[in-house]
């Protein structure tokens, strides 16, 4: 992620700025943070993704979002764009707005070269501070490596690591499975 701009600028007018960009970009302490595009591989991951969990959540009270969602890491302070997101039962819509949520539950990262460090580390440690979070998964784009973090009852955070398409990773927090032969359909690695 590359900085876009030097000047701080208060969460009002970032709001703003994003209603009208061509391109998105995240926030954090009143600088602007430019988001690069997506590769056909990360496209394929991330609807990948969605449609596994659509298909075994569509009957339940969950909204799966793609990158274009807001999340609302800290008020006022820092949003981002996760590749996917999961929210089961109410919304918790941040200041009223429709395209910005406090309360994801689970949260998929595709990692590329310039995003790696950052998903891994700070943004990691950023998103363990929001309370309805419980898994957060990152997958790679470029080989077949799947890292999932999961809470557990005592707001502890560990971590499965799989690398073969015949694993399948267990969202606890959601009661399914998804193959990672499935995150990587129509992939060759």
């Amino acid at each position: 992620m590359q900085k876009a701009s030097q000047k701080t600028i208060p969460p009002a007018a970032y709001f703003e700025m994003e209603a009208c960009a061509e391109t998105k970009s995240e926030y954090y302490k009143g600088e602007i943070f430019a988001m690069t595009g997506a590769s056909h591989r990360h496209n394929v991951i991330g609807v990948n993704i969605i449609a596994a969990l659509h298909n075994r959540l569509r009957d339940r009270d969950c909204f799966i979002y793609g990158g274009d969602m807001k999340v609302e890491v800290e008020a006022d302070t820092h949003y981002t764009y996760p590749d996917v997101s999961i929210v089961c039962g109410n919304v918790d819509f941040a200041g009223g707005r429709d395209d910005t949520f406090k309360n994801p539950l689970a949260i998929f990262e595709i990692l590329s070269a310039s995003t790696r460090d950052y998903d891994r580390g700070s943004k990691f440690k950023a998103y363990r501070k929001i309370p309805s979070l419980q898994e957060y998964v990152l997958v790679d784009q470029y080989t077949v490596s799947v890292e999932h973090f999961y809470k557990d009852g005592v707001g502890g955070w560990h971590l499965e690591e799989f690398e073969s398409r015949d694993a399948s990773i267990a969202i606890r927090s959601l009661s399914v499975e998804i193959g990672i032969g499935d995150i990587y359909h129509r992939l060759e690695n």
